[in-house]
């Protein structure tokens, strides 16, 4: 089955991963800015970091027919840095117009400070003004529930926000049913050790439904699988559920949110 990974940090894979992917059927994938396993020094740090998402990353991508996408911002665990922050932030249009560019993310909050929360406002701002779209880190463990409710304040205090052009991401059982009922999208973000496994996921869709709903692999730096959507395919599949139910989440839900980003000019294939 095609599939679409809508959150996944190749930076942090080697290349062999995307031949992988494309073996399991990962036709596309989004990769958001994050954090570099350290904090950045200067802006210009973050320049040439945007140089890879933009330039190289595609490039790998393309090598097995896999389209690549990206989101831009200065991530939640280095917002404490305002300052640098908001270099970052004024420096970001500069790759707005870049050909794989789908919108502002990941931004959030990592231990909902008030910094944090300010830089994620300012995010905001960049958004709105510049049209695009929006994907949402939310903290982890203890954090997530508090985080996620200071985010969901944040995004419903602004009108100007559509709800349908945000993704919040990493839900789990105690916050997919906030993020939904307030009319944005949810990912879940598959790990092998924290946040969500394929048959947690699998439970949510059970419980929730499909709609607004993906699922990712996140594959970042720490403990984490990139063909993770396959692993929830499985599941999905083991549990008798449709191929259709299936495919909606793993691909038509992806596809539709992308589309409403002005860069996304893929065509799935026949």
């Amino acid at each position: 089955m095609d599939y679409i990974d809508p959150h996944i940090h190749m930076v942090s894979r080697i290349t062999d991963d995307y031949e992988t992917l494309a073996r399991m059927g990962c036709v596309a994938i989004s990769e958001p800015a994050f954090w570099a396993g350290f904090d950045r020094g200067s802006v210009d740090g973050f320049r040439d970091y945007f140089r890879q998402l933009t330039q190289v990353e595609p490039r790998r991508a393309a090598q097995y027919g896999i389209a690549h996408f990206t989101w831009l911002c200065i991530n939640a665990k280095e917002a404490e840095n305002v300052t640098l922050s908001r270099e970052v932030i004024a420096m970001i249009p500069e790759f707005l117009d870049a050909p794989n560019v789908l919108g502002i993310g990941e931004i959030g909050l990592n231990k909902n400070t008030k910094n944090e929360a300010t830089v994620f406002l300012e995010h905001l701002e960049l958004a709105v003004t510049h049209r695009q779209s929006v994907l949402i880190h939310t903290p982890h463990l203890e954090d997530k529930y508090q985080g996620t409710r200071m985010i969901l304040d944040m995004l419903c205090d602004d009108s100007r926000i559509d709800r349908g052009r945000v993704l919040v991401d990493h839900v789990e059982e105690h916050t997919i049913g906030p993020v939904l009922d307030a009319g944005f999208w949810a990912g879940m973000t598959l790990y092998p050790v924290t946040k969500c496994t394929p048959a947690r996921a699998a439970d949510m869709v059970e419980q929730f439904g499909s709609e607004r709903l993906m699922v990712n692999s996140a594959g970042d730096w720490g403990p984490s699988k990139p063909t993770a959507v396959p692993d929830f395919i499985f599941e999905m599949r083991s549990r008798g559920h449709s191929e259709s139910l299936i495919r909606k989440i793993v691909y038509e839900n992806p596809l539709e949110f992308f589309r409403q980003s002005e860069h996304f000019d893929w065509q799935p294939r026949a």
